[in-house]
């Protein structure tokens, strides 16, 4: 019996493969760029060459730089993770890193045939060459020898320069602005890492679309500068919004200025803006950790008046055609039904499908057209036979300011308006005793609310919820809580819209502070019930508070989270707008 050791031997065509990963050139320079922002650098320069010049690629950036050992233990090392070995943040600007596999130092191979590194740190520069040519002539990668070229330089010098030459003629030359595009989607919005590409800095003006720039000075604000691009391209962009910049410093997050408040303007449309506007007269009412302006902020207000209406003309000349064309295509799918409605109700019907085909813009006309059948079969039910004579019958000024009700609270509503909204304020009143009682728990909120998920907003009313949803709730709390912890369950409701999309909202006691846990646990639930229904789950949190470990930022999609007294504040004050508009 004989006994023999063997090792994995790693193929010198790994190398090339690894290159090949990057689906353009452009992606595989971007990974270069993310090892400068591991490398702490604050400025890269990407020179690209003319097409058929023979000129070379070159990435330069003052980041930390590699000494000699540090090029032969990290930089060498094949898939070596450097969050393992250093941190999940770099050591200078505790930025969170991007490089994971430890592949990256390949991708310039994908678009140039040799890829020279000089590198500068702490007195010494070193300098290695990879090419393609060498990678073929052995055959295990191991024993490809690497020249290393060293020598003293200048203590103050840091950084390192990327050469590619030999650029592979069967592949398109990369292209500066499809290469501004892709980084402006991770580095657009950061202060303290500038790229230029060609010797132009990265800047709002590279979005594929609509750009756009104005100023002005506003009374009590002083001068203030709004520039901005509407994206032309499918997909939304990665960071949208408009950031808040004063006295040249970005404030808090990208926002939308109120266009993502208005139930009138299409959400999906939100995730092609991509801008900043300029306004130092607020730099007395940015918060002391600059995060954020004051919310309640006179100034503010008056910036955004001036913001949100320049917004709104700019989408409407750009994406109004094809509202407009997806407004055709549905109203022919739906043009039968339609023409069987009595002429009056015909007109209420046309400007009711355009508003909804504004508010769900981008969505699949499967998931609009039930939406639409439900307007219709308001239209056509009975109930609302009373309301339609009156509008026929009504004078021409008088059914355009019915129209116009009509338009923006919609026809169900609009017909026991008076009645109903004189019902949910005592259904209000009775819900804030409720949640003022430190003994309410979860359970007795649920049963108060199962059927009143407008109080949560337009959004959910159509939601509902039926015996066998409740069942799959059952089944999934059976398995997570036995023995001597079923007492403990939390109390879950499960409910489905007319598309088919599923809403789990979990309650909490109103003197409970939703935290993180809670999240964690929410959305551990979403998974278990996905298993379930097949579908996707939006999830609303609901307690009496927020505890300062709730998560703001980096949450799973479709997770919301609601304050039982903020819940019955805007519920409020929607009714008492509906009231006055109604009695004006």
């Amino acid at each position: 019996m004989s006994r023999a050791q063997l090792r994995f031997q790693v193929d010198s065509r790994l190398a090339t493969l690894l290159s090949q990963e990057y689906p353009s050139s452009e992606r595989a320079l971007k990974e270069l760029v993310d090892n400068a922002w591991d490398a702490d650098a604050e400025h890269v320069s990407v020179t690209l060459p003319k097409p058929l010049s023979g000129g070379s690629i070159d990435i330069e950036d003052d980041g930390s730089g590699m000494t000699e050992e540090e090029l032969r233990r990290h930089y060498l090392a094949i898939a070596s993770d450097r969050r393992s070995r250093r941190g999940e943040r770099t050591a200078g600007k505790s930025r969170p890193v991007k490089g994971r596999k430890g592949i990256g130092k390949f991708s310039g191979l994908m678009a140039a045939a040799t890829m020279m590194l000089e590198t500068r740190a702490r007195g010494r520069l070193c300098r290695i060459s990879l090419r393609l040519d060498d990678l073929a002539r052995v055959e295990d990668i191991e024993q490809l020898d690497i020249s290393l070229h060293s020598e003293p330089c200048a203590p103050e010098l840091h950084g390192t320069t990327i050469t590619l030459n030999d650029l592979h003629q069967g592949l398109a030359y990369p292209e500066a602005n499809r290469l501004r595009q892709i980084l402006l989607q991770d580095y657009g919005r950061q202060d303290d890492f500038a790229i230029t590409v060609d010797d132009k800095r990265l800047d709002v003006d590279d979005v594929s679309g609509r750009y756009a720039e104005q100023d002005q000075s506003l009374p009590n604000v002083g001068k203030v500068k709004l520039r901005f691009s509407i994206s032309d391209g499918k997909s939304g962009l990665r960071q949208p919004g408009i950031t808040l910049r004063v006295d040249g410093k970005a404030v808090g997050r990208p926002g939308f200025f109120g266009l993502d408040q208005r139930d009138d303007f299409p959400r999906k449309l939100l995730r092609k803006l991509y801008g900043e506007v300029e306004a130092d007269g607020l730099r007395d009412h940015i918060t002391a950790g600059w995060d954020a302006a004051v919310e309640n902020s006179e100034l503010l207000k008056e910036v955004e008046a001036y913001v949100q209406p320049i917004l709104r003309e700019a989408y409407e000349q750009q994406y109004r055609q094809e509202i407009q064309l997806a407004q055709a295509r549905l109203q022919k799918a739906i043009l039968t039904r339609l023409s069987a409605l009595p002429e009056h109700k015909r007109v209420f019907a046309d400007r009711a499908i355009k508003k909804i085909l504004d508010k769900y813009y981008g969505e699949p006309e499967s998931k609009v057209e039930p939406v639409v059948n439900v307007l219709l079969e308001a239209m056509e039910r009975s109930d609302y036979r009373i309301l339609l004579e009156h509008i026929a019958e009504a004078t021409s000024s008088d059914v355009a300011g019915v129209a116009e009700r009509l338009d923006e609270f919609g026809l169900a509503e609009m017909a026991f308006l008076v009645q109903q909204a004189a019902a949910r304020q005592v259904f209000l009143d009775q819900l804030e005793l409720l949640v003022r009682d430190a003994t309410t728990t979860e359970a007795v909120l649920h049963k108060a609310l199962e059927r009143n998920l407008w109080v949560f907003g337009p959004e959910y009313s159509l939601f509902s919820s039926n015996s066998t949803l409740r069942r799959q709730v059952e089944d999934v709390l059976g398995k997570v809580y036995t023995g001597d912890k079923a007492d403990k369950r939390p109390d879950l409701l499960l409910n489905e819209n007319l598309s088919g999309k599923y809403l789990l909202i979990e309650f909490k006691r109103p003197s409970h502070a939703l935290n993180h846990g809670d999240y964690v646990q929410a959305i551990g639930y979403r998974h278990e019930l996905t298993k379930y229904v097949g579908s996707a789950v939006q999830v609303l949190l609901v307690g009496g508070g927020r505890s300062a470990d709730f998560p703001t930022g980096n949450r799973e999609p479709d997770v919301e989270e609601r304050i039982f007294g903020q819940i019955i504040s805007t519920a409020r004050r929607q009714i008492e707008w509906l009231l006055r508009t109604e009695s004006s």
